[in-house]
Parts: structure tokens; C-alpha cells; sequence
């Protein structure tokens, strides 16, 4: 075995999961890998990486990277009840940055007992304007985790949109509300906008509208039902129709267009540019340069399937060091055995955190599993750099 992947040679181990949803934040996952390793190799230099992709999770771990400040703002949540949302403040040699994580503000837990074609996405919005009224002019924006459907028809409400039905009346910013939609005027577009400068970090490539799209693709998981899905899609095309004739460009059919329930939709309107959530995160840790000095990375999330390669940060990762040609294993905490042939080319070994057969709770006692798993790792990689 050549020294360059052999960690007990000097090199580093650099531990970069993702969160586990549902069980583990990304710091906690890291540390469990990290405690791990150090059962198994107590004298093993080990790095720690964690990791977002836009959701859950990416404005702490900004806010850490780059020693910013977390403020609270009242906002109206997903089910629009007004709540106090995070978001973060950012401050470099050209200005202040704010941080705004769609999860802390439309996510799942804000989402209470509505229905999903009764979110609307507005909180967002008032946030950004929120932002703006501090004199804030560069914005990035974590897209992932959220619980609406609406195109994004909430956040450009909030911004001066008015969404009109047949007899002239605003239609309220939902799924249900675009079912009425007739005409747009985006005459009262906050002015504020064409001097901002919105980055969207973001996991997701689905279009907006179609059998790829947000309703179809994503919907579901949110709670919408299966005979639903249709007519929402159809709702949000004819919503796109209209948006289309003010921008005069089809741009839900970008790619990302359908994050977060259509809301990369609403800020492609607005100007802003969309970008791999995992790729911003490696170049704001410097994670080419920890690279250089490394003889194995580990990284995982909670479920890897095929849409671990659609631009995940596990694949981030992978990508990274497949580059400079340093190992790297996937530990899960579980794995659809069909895509292990795709993930095959991108990690050198691909594990699941589940022990026995018929384990019915795997996202119980998450750290524990997670650490045990990587200890057995490290011990055979260990084994495997003596015998070379």
C-alpha cells in the first residue's frame, strides 16, 4: 500500500458528511465518524468537514466558517402564523452578507398542520425585504428543506408581485391561490432588487414543471397526494406562462428552477444566480487544500440512492478528491442497494450504518451506528496500510 493513502504515514483523515435528517446535523455526524476512528486509531490526524447543500443545516455551518452573527426576524412561517426566523449577517472588505436559510423559515417544522396546497413561500420574501431594509445588497440563500409547492409565488408576493384572479382581486400566493390566477403585475417589484446581488446554493437540477419537476418529483414527500400532483404541476405551468410574458424567458425550464417547491423558480425571476450548494460550501472551508494533505476522506448522509449523484454533497465531495486522487468512502445510514452500481465509480466503498437484518429503528441511536461503522472501517484500512 503507497504511503499516499495510508493515514498512519503522517496524512490526514478528512471527515465531510452531510446531515443524516431526521437524526444527525452534519457536525454531529462528523464527530460520531471522528470518535470512530479514533477507537479504532487513536493516533490518526483527523479533520473535520461538515458539510450543507443549500438545506438544512447551511447557516450554522456558514455562520461558523466565517464568524458571522445570527439575527432573528418575525416572518410569516409556511402555514402563514407569524414566527421568529434565523438568518445570519455576513461582513467582508466589500459589505455586508446575509444568510438566509429557506429551511429556518418554510421547512417542514414551520409548516404546522396546513395542507401543502396551502403553504405559501411569502416568509421568504418578507426576510429578503427585511434584509434590504438594513441596507444589505448581497444575499445568499441556502434552498433546500422546504415544505411549499408554490413556484415561489409567495417570495414574489412579498417583493411587490400582485397575483391577480379573473375579476382583478388578488388570489392569495398558494398552490390553491394560482388555481385562480388570471394576469400578473410586477409593476410594484421591489426597485431595491436590480442592486442586489442573490447567490442560491442550492442541491437540486429539477426543472419547475413536468414528470421531473417540483410537484411531481418533490411534492410527495411534502404531503402532496398522488391524484394532486397534476393539477398542481398544471397550476404552476400556467403560473410560469404568466412570468413568462413579464420576463419574457421561459426560465422554468432551467435547471434548479424546481428547488424547494419551485422557489429557484421565483429567483431566477429575480436575477439571481444558482449554484451547487456542496460546491460553495468546499471552496468557503478551502477544502482543495485540506485535499493536499490528506490520505483518506470519509463522507455520508442519511440515504444515499440516485439522487446522491444528482449533485448531493456526498457526490461533491467524491468529485473533489477523486481529482487529486485521494480515497474516499460513503458511510450511510442506509443505501437503495439499486444504486450501488452507480455509486460505484465515485466512492471507494459504499456503507450502510444498518447491522442486522430486520433492524426496524436505523435512525435510532444514529451516532453510536454511525461511529461503529467507521471504527470497523478504520481498522481494516488500518490492517491493510500495515500489511503494506
Amino acid at each position: 500500500m503507497e504511503d499516499s493513502v495510508c493515514p498512519e504515514k503522517g496524512l490526514s483523515i478528512i471527515v465531510a458528511p452531510a446531515s443524516y435528517k431526521g437524526s444527525l446535523t452534519a457536525l454531529q455526524a462528523a464527530r460520531a465518524m471522528e470518535e470512530g476512528i479514533r477507537r479504532a486509531q487513536p493516533g490518526w490526524p483527523v479533520r473535520l468537514f461538515p458539510l450543507a447543500d443549500g438545506g438544512e443545516g447551511t447557516l450554522d455551518l456558514i455562520l461558523q466558517a466565517r464568524k458571522g452573527e445570527r439575527q432573528m426576524t418575525v416572518v410569516h412561517g409556511a402555514d402563514s402564523r407569524p414566527r421568529s426566523a434565523a438568518w445570519g449577517r455576513l461582513e467582508d472588505d466589500a459589505g455586508p452578507i446575509a444568510v438566509i436559510e429557506v429551511a429556518q423559515v418554510i421547512g417542514l417544522a414551520c409548516a404546522g398542520t396546513s395542507k401543502v396546497r396551502e403553504r405559501s413561500s411569502i416568509g421568504v420574501g418578507e426576510m429578503l425585504s427585511a434584509c434590504l431594509d438594513r441596507g444589505i445588497r448581497r444575499i445568499w440563500v441556502g434552498l433546500g428543506g422546504s415544505s411549499t409547492n408554490d413556484g415561489g409565488a409567495g417570495l414574489l408576493s412579498a417583493l411587490g408581485v400582485k397575483l391577480l384572479g379573473p375579476d382583478g382581486a388578488a388570489v392569495a400566493p398558494t398552490p390553491d391561490g394560482l388555481g385562480r390566477l388570471a394576469r400578473i403585475d410586477a409593476s410594484g417589484l421591489d426597485a431595491r432588487l436590480r442592486d442586489t446581488e442573490i447567490l442560491v446554493l442550492s442541491d437540486v437540477g429539477n426543472p419547475l414543471c413536468g414528470p421531473q419537476g417540483a410537484s411531481a418529483v418533490y411534492g410527495p414527500q411534502k404531503g402532496l397526494a398522488s391524484g394532486e400532483v397534476a393539477l398542481v404541476d398544471g397550476w404552476l405551468s400556467r403560473f410560469a406562462e404568466h412570468c413568462g410574458e413579464w420576463r419574457g424567458s421561459p426560465l422554468h425550464e432551467r435547471p434548479g428552477s424546481g428547488a424547494a417547491g419551485g422557489l429557484g423558480y421565483a429567483f431566477l425571476l429575480l436575477g439571481a444566480v444558482l449554484r451547487s450548494g456542496a460546491d460553495a460550501m468546499l471552496d468557503l472551508l478551502h477544502f482543495e487544500t485540506a485535499l493536499q494533505g490528506a490520505g483518506w476522506v470519509l463522507t455520508g448522509e442519511g440515504r444515499s440512492d440516485v439522487q446522491t449523484l444528482s449533485g448531493k454533497a456526498p457526490l461533491a465531495v467524491a468529485k473533489r478528491a477523486r481529482r487529486v486522487g485521494v480515497p474516499v468512502t460513503l458511510v450511510a445510514g442506509s443505501i437503495d442497494r439499486r444504486a450501488l452500481g452507480t455509486l460505484a465509480p465515485w466512492f471507494d466503498g459504499a456503507f450502510a450504518t444498518t447491522f442486522a437484518p430486520g433492524e426496524e429503528h436505523p435512525l435510532e441511536d444514529a451516532a453510536a451506528r454511525l461511529s461503529a461503522s467507521v471504527e470497523q472501517l478504520a481498522r481494516l484500512r488500518a490492517a491493510v496500510c500495515r500489511k503494506g
